[in-house]
């Protein structure tokens, strides 16, 4: 099934995705020990008075997964869509986490247009930073989706 709209549960997933990127990135937490984490404490629960909207856990474990497995192919792609000098490695580290699950679904989820994968975590981005940031996630995933996706923007 194609998804055509955006879905609150996977939009969840999506942002639980990227803090558990992060998470991992700066923690040095492993993905068992995240997955357990984010499913029992995280995900659709209630902390310190922020709702944590419920998410697809399927798609959530698979976003997180598939960024690690395919994140060797994944970072270059990525370092060169950016801007010259600005290497992934220079780039915050929530950003990095953005970018890898943006280019995680732009490789490998066909079952989502292109068009809502940047939507998403352009959204995602909104909810961290500035209109710059988020127009530079924006950027660099719209030039990546026209060349993994070039089919979907003619």
């Amino acid at each position: 099934m194609v998804e055509q709209r955006v879905r609150p549960d996977r939009a969840a997933a999506r942002l639980g995705a990227v803090q558990a990127l992060y998470q991992m990135d700066v923690s040095g937490k492993g993905l068992t020990d995240v997955l357990a984490e984010f499913e029992s404490h995280w995900l659709g629960q209630e902390i310190e008075g922020d709702e944590y909207k419920p998410a697809e856990t399927a798609f959530f474990r698979d976003v997180l997964s598939g960024v690690l497995e395919h994140q060797r192919v994944i970072d270059p792609m990525v370092d060169d869509a950016l801007a010259a000098g600005w290497p992934l490695k220079r780039i915050d580290s929530v950003m990095r986490a953005i970018l890898r699950a943006g280019v995680y679904e732009l490789r490998n989820r066909k079952d989502v247009p292109a068009r809502v994968v940047i939507k998403e975590y352009v959204d995602v981005a909104g909810g961290f930073f500035g209109r710059e940031e988020a127009g530079m996630i924006n950027a660099v995933l719209d030039a990546l989706a026209r060349r993994l996706r070039a089919d979907e923007f003619q």
